[in-house]
């Protein structure tokens, strides 16, 4: 295409220059030129975001229009802007866009070509055009390219900031979402993982009106795609890490959909935390980190050597590698597998009560599901220096649009039709809280979770645990069983005891919030306690 007709259904005019669908070598001329970032040893970009470096769930806004209002789950999560407050941030960004060069790319969001939807990104920088290359799905045929007709736009400019007390805006940072119109704005922070999320929250409120559950998690199947399994879990629980794994073909690290045909990517790319990331500990992932066409937000540089420091966490410790899915050497080539025989819920508990891994009933699976229980790991939002206990409904409750119910009983009607085994995997604290026990291995977790993935796990014998009814295994291959049951790693039984006992009062508290929402026999599923 390559003009700026191209863009005049978006309004945006007399712009200087329109680049469209360049390729990544490409992308990184045009962002060295424009001094948005250096190229490293190896060949990865590195770029900085400047004030923020984590998402900016407080100045996320959906705009409340007639097509979508009654479906969305307004409150905290989903902030409603008004329709004329968005047209007027809409025509004050297309006047500030006026006279720039911009970069557009065409891509998709989702793998699988009868739900995916065509994106379309137009980025002041080049450098936020590559991410959306390395993240989304590429077209791969050119030719097809010059025709897209994307049924989503996100217009993302940096600079541009909004004006609180004229915009409607509750700071000069936004993110601001039009289902209607199939428009989002984002503008005020280069953080570049406000694209990718904005575009989860897109498809968590298509895909459920096609009787789809949208998934914050990763995926990956063994011999073949029938054996497949999930791993829910927030920011820092160990999704991307876990689902990397040698033995097994990786689906996706971050984001899924369950049709009645099996599992799909959202993406084309993964977006890895980097903080500490090291051979030995991730290789793939690693080996992944030290590629051309890598992208690397906020790692550190040394400027002369041009060598990176993943150990450097002095700019955030939510340092991002993002690159393209089949850099790792197991990666699915469609980003497709079929039904899960084994759906994982990771969280990070800071209290250092839950097992390392426990067995749930469906009722239970549907009660942790919606309690969505972690801790926020510092950097991956703004304020969070140190693990902070949270419950994130559905394990995702920032990029919900619907109510929780409507994702929750998928899941239900899902799990039914397949048989799908659900297992809880703490990789947080044993034998103590955050600051007294410590984290449980890495080692520890992969052998669990291959343990659950190749059926040996099930055949354990278990045994109840007293203060949330969870089902422990006795034993684990290759794993201490003294660490199993996680009463027994307290030095002090009463402290624990007074841990369970303040966790399950969050647990509680937080359910009682969904009221007569879910059915009023899930909240027996919950603690004992």
């Amino acid at each position: 295409m390559g003009e700026t007709s191209g863009l005049n259904y978006l309004g945006i005019r007399n712009v200087r220059e329109v680049y469209w669908n360049l390729t990544t070598p490409a992308l990184y001329e045009a962002a060295i030129r424009r001094y948005e970032g250096m190229v490293s040893h190896l060949g990865p970009f590195v770029f900085r975001t400047g004030e923020h470096t984590g998402r900016l769930p407080k100045d996320k806004f959906l705009v409340q229009e007639s097509s979508s209002q009654e479906a969305i789950w307004w409150g905290p999560v989903n902030q409603a802007l008004s329709e004329e407050s968005f047209e007027q941030l809409r025509r004050r960004l297309l006047a500030y866009l006026q006279g720039k060069d911009l970069f557009v790319q065409d891509c998709y969001g989702g793998s699988d070509p009868h739900y995916r939807i065509p994106l379309r990104i137009v980025a002041e920088r080049a450098v936020h055009a590559l991410f959306a290359r390395t993240l989304f799905v590429r077209e791969m045929d050119r030719s097809k390219l010059p025709h897209a007709k994307p049924a989503f736009t996100i217009i993302h400019a940096p600079d541009f900031h909004a004006d609180p007390g004229f915009d409607g805006t509750r700071s000069e940072a936004f993110i601001t979402i039009h289902l209607g119109k199939g428009l989002v704005l984002i503008g005020g922070t280069a953080y570049a993982g406000e694209i990718k999320k904005s575009v989860f929250t897109i498809l968590n409120y298509l895909l459920p009106l096609q009787g789809i559950l949208s998934m914050h998690c990763s995926a990956n199947f063994g011999p073949s795609p029938d054996d497949t399994a999930l791993f829910f879990g927030l920011s820092g629980t160990g999704k991307t890490t876990l689902s990397a794994d040698p033995h097994r073909t990786l689906i996706g690290d971050d984001e899924h959909g369950w049709t009645d045909s099996g599992i799909f990517n959202f993406e084309g790319g993964c977006y890895a935390k980097a903080i500490h990331l090291s051979a030995t500990g991730e290789p793939e992932i690693y080996a992944a980190s030290q590629r051309f066409g890598t992208l690397l937000e906020n790692v550190s540089l040394d400027v002369e050597t041009r060598r990176i420091d993943f150990d450097d966490e002095s700019l955030t410790e939510n340092t991002r590698s993002a690159y393209p899915v089949d850099y790792l050497p197991h990666a699915a080539a469609d980003g497709m597998g079929g039904h899960p025989k084994n759906v994982v819920f990771l969280t990070c508990d800071a209290f250092g009560v839950l097992p390392p891994v426990s067995r749930l009933t469906q009722d239970q699976a549907l009660y942790h599901f919606l309690s969505g229980y972690t801790a926020k790991v510092a950097g991956t939002e703004v304020g969070i220096r140190s693990p902070e206990a949270t419950f994130s409904t559905c394990f995702g409750a920032p990029f919900l649009v619907h109510p929780p119910k409507t994702y929750a009983e998928l899941l239900k009607k899902k799990l039914a039709a397949h048989g799908s085994r659900v297992w809880l995997v703490n990789t947080g604290w044993s034998g103590g809280p955050y600051g007294e026990g410590s984290r449980i291995s890495l080692a520890a977790t992969r052998a669990i979770v291959r343990a659950i993935c190749n059926g040996s796990l099930a055949k354990a014998d278990f045994v109840a645990e007293p203060f949330f009814d969870l089902q422990i295994p006795r034993a684990c291959p290759d794993v201490d069983a003294a660490i199993l049951l996680p009463q027994s790693t307290w030095k002090n039984p009463e402290n624990y005891r007074h841990q369970a006992q303040r966790l399950a009062a969050l647990f509680r508290e937080h359910f009682a919030r969904f009221g007569s929402d879910v059915p009023a026999d899930l909240a027996k599923a919950g603690p004992l306690i």
